[in-house]
């Protein structure tokens, strides 16, 4: 599986409803540098997973990522029936978060790479308050643990919110040998982070900014896609506009 662009967008479409959803894919779909889709509960809990799958492959062609909000915080033995029931859906990718332990990311990560799914590791949201030194209750070297874990596995796609630049600048130093590796980023707009800034901690990794409510509840949906996706574009390979293979 891969994407054709080194940088770009991906659209969190987090909403409830298809209908919505089919009239936001029909605006922002063929911009160049969106290249896939994330959506989580909200949509599968009143549609099933399958159904929504179904729908979205009825409007794009590009990446359906799902973030099961957040996957991989299970025990060990719940990881291969999640990741086939996804697998069965039709899904191209999978947001896991394995913050259950070493024996978590090792079957959650395993079982998506055996099934034939792109596995997104990470471990960090882009909250003030999540990391224990500022009052949360994550380890500070979580996410680094995490990624080294999971890139040992085989995992070479990680998410690191935009808010943390520090974060993804040691990340993207660790994997900069790696030509293979890529990085999702979160949190960009309403949650604080910004595309140029976190784009510049990733360099050299290929980076995908995912981006919801500065999308899809503008006043412009495609407007403010081309804009975002056109920022992201500029840090990478500009001569495909991305696509599921």
């Amino acid at each position: 599986m891969n994407i054709a662009a080194s940088h770009g967008v991906i659209c969190a479409t987090d909403l409830d409803d298809l209908e919505t959803i089919a009239r936001l894919l029909d605006a922002i779909d063929p911009v160049e540098g969106l290249v896939g889709y994330k959506f989580g509960s909200l949509l599968t809990l009143r549609f099933g997973l399958a159904a929504v799958v179904k729908a979205f492959r009825g409007l794009t062609s590009k990446w359906l990522i799902y973030d099961h909000q957040k996957a991989g915080l299970d025990i060990p033995s719940m990881a291969s029936e999640f990741v086939a029931i996804c697998r069965d859906a039709g899904m191209d990718a999978l947001i896991l978060f394995p913050l259950a332990g070493p024996g978590s990311v090792n079957a959650f990560v395993g079982a998506t790479l055996e099934a034939g799914l792109v596995p997104i590791v990470g471990g960090a949201l882009p909250l003030p308050d999540y990391l224990a030194p500022v009052g949360g209750f994550v380890a500070e070297d979580a996410l680094s643990r995490i990624l080294d874990r999971a890139y040992t596995l085989g995992a070479r796609d990680f998410i690191i919110p935009a808010t943390d630049a520090f974060a993804i600048r040691a990340q993207a130093a660790k994997f900069a040998a790696q030509g293979d590796t890529r990085l999702y980023i979160p949190g960009i707009g309403a949650l604080g982070g910004d595309i140029a800034r976190a784009f510049a901690a990733a360099r050299p990794l290929g980076s995908y900014a995912i981006i919801g409510r500065a999308i899809y509840a503008a006043k412009d949906p495609a407007a403010a896609a081309r804009r975002l996706a056109g920022e992201a574009r500029s840090f990478g390979d500009t001569s495909s506009k991305g696509g599921r293979p």
